[in-house]
């Protein structure tokens, strides 16, 4: 019954946001005919109309893709309501600008406006109904943890805290007998395949498949290396083709042009925002304005990296220790500076320098490079490719992810590096700014709480 009503479950997600995606085009249809339409120096016939509401439609589309919008049920509530709402922020905006050049002057903004704070309330029902409606038919599946170490922990608990998604209802040893670990799995919907030895692995994932049971595996760095494969056939012989070099350099040549072209632009649109700040660490205590700090980039290159300055002077007096969220070495300007990631804006010369790009792992000191490489060899992987002003560990990991965890997430970049992805990370770094929140900030705190757990945790991707 579970594995029918899974079949209409993407029906049913398609046509909720096909539903939002009609009101929200529907309202702005309503906003120009009434307010902008006749009010350009040439009105549009009836199919010029169309073409821009059109336009629209896709702004939406491609802002709600990007940030997350259309995912129902996967995202929390909360999530999704703000990326809808960010989303159509920048949507709007957008549209202001376009309405403003069809008209060659700047256009009422009242009725935009207005518009953009009616899309919010439409939104917010649509999230709590949809919401409801889709756990009311999709309640959290009842899953089966198969571990193999001490790991599988943190993965539950993880995983506990989306109730409305996920609900584990008993947990077994890789080392119970294989009878008993299959009849056990044939109870639940799903079970968790978490850090078990790769044959023992390789068995309990085929039987799923063949019982059409669903899988979540935690993936070893092996298996993220061979994700980032090409196919390729050797005759009538399938193969993967892992090319193990980060990025090509077609793609290195393109990803340097938009790192100058981004850096270049942000620098123009920040710098009233960098000289305020720049003026504010000054004043707090006279000290410098920025901050430089050794760190490693591609290869394993040391370079300086800037940053306005968030603590006192002498914060390192007595040598290095990583701050803390309520560490009393942060300034009252810092603080709002981290807060907000203003802090880091300076990197931009870095990547104007080509010391970084845009997107990126993030460049670590390499006192603690040293100290990961003790427990995961496999930590100067991520050094295939420039150090990054933001990347998607920073977007998709919380303030304790775990430092093996991190470099997951970084090898996933690098394996499935696309242009298209950079955008998207760089569009989910600015809801982080908008939207910051302890639970998806990357602080020095959460570097000392993964470092401690660094120590606890078993490398098992032999």
């Amino acid at each position: 019954m579970t594995n029918k009503k899974d079949r209409y479950k993407r029906i049913i997600s398609f046509v909720s946001a096909v539903f939002l995606l009609g009101i929200l085009t529907g309202m702005f249809a309503v906003v120009w005919y009434k307010y902008y339409s006749e009010s350009i120096v040439l009105p549009f016939y009836r199919r010029g109309n169309w073409v821009l509401i059109g336009i629209y439609c896709i702004l939406i589309i491609l802002f709600f893709k990007a940030y997350g919008g259309f995912k129902l049920g996967y995202l929390k509530k909360t999530d999704m309501l703000y990326s809808q709402l960010i989303s159509m922020v920048c949507v709007n905006v957008v549209a202001y600008f376009m309405i403003s050049l069809i008209g060659r002057d700047f256009m009422a903004f009242v009725p935009i406006l207005n518009l953009t704070f009616t899309d919010f309330g439409v939104i917010a029902v649509w999230t709590i109904l949809t919401g409801r409606l889709y756990f009311l038919i999709y309640p959290a599946r009842k899953l089966i943890i198969l571990y193999g170490s001490r790991q599988a922990a943190s993965l539950v608990l993880k995983m506990s805290q989306r109730v409305d998604k996920y609900m584990i209802c008993e947990s077994i040893s890789v080392s119970e007998p294989p009878e008993k670990v299959k009849e056990l799995i044939l109870k639940y919907e799903g079970v968790i395949i978490c850090d078990i030895p790769a044959d023992q692995r390789n068995k309990y994932l085929k039987f799923c498949f063949e019982k059409s049971v669903r899988a979540y595996i935690a993936p070893k760095i092996s298996d993220i290396i061979i994700r980032g494969g090409d196919d390729i056939r050797l005759f009538d012989t399938p193969l993967l083709l892992c090319r193990n070099y980060g990025l090509n350099f077609e793609q290195q040549f393109f990803k340097r042009i938009f790192d100058i072209v981004f850096s270049a632009t942000a620098l123009v649109f920040l710098t009233p925002l960098m000289l305020v700040s720049a003026v504010a660490v000054k004043l707090c205590d006279g000290g410098s304005v920025l901050y430089r700090q050794k760190r490693l980039t591609i290869n394993g290159r040391e370079f300086y990296v800037y940053k306005f300055r968030s603590m006192i002077t002498d914060a390192e007096k007595n040598g290095i220790k990583l701050a803390s969220e309520h560490d009393d070495r942060i300034t009252p300007v810092g603080k709002i500076l981290r807060k907000f990631r203003i802090d880091e804006l300076p990197q931009l010369f870095n990547i104007l320098k080509g010391d970084m790009s845009v997107v990126g792992p993030r460049p670590e000191r390499p006192e603690l490079t040293e100290i990961y490489k003790q427990q995961m060899p496999e930590f100067e992987f991520r050094l295939k490719v420039k150090a990054g002003l933001t990347g998607y560990a920073q977007v998709t990991g919380v303030y304790d992810t775990s430092p093996y965890d991190k470099l997951k997430m970084d090898l996933m970049y690098i394996e499935n590096y696309s242009f298209r992805m950079d955008l998207q990370i760089i569009l989910m770094t600015v809801k982080t700014m908008l939207f910051p929140a302890k639970n998806n900030a990357e602080t020095d705190e959460g570097r000392i709480s993964a470092q401690q757990n660094l120590n606890k945790e078993e490398n098992n991707d032999k």
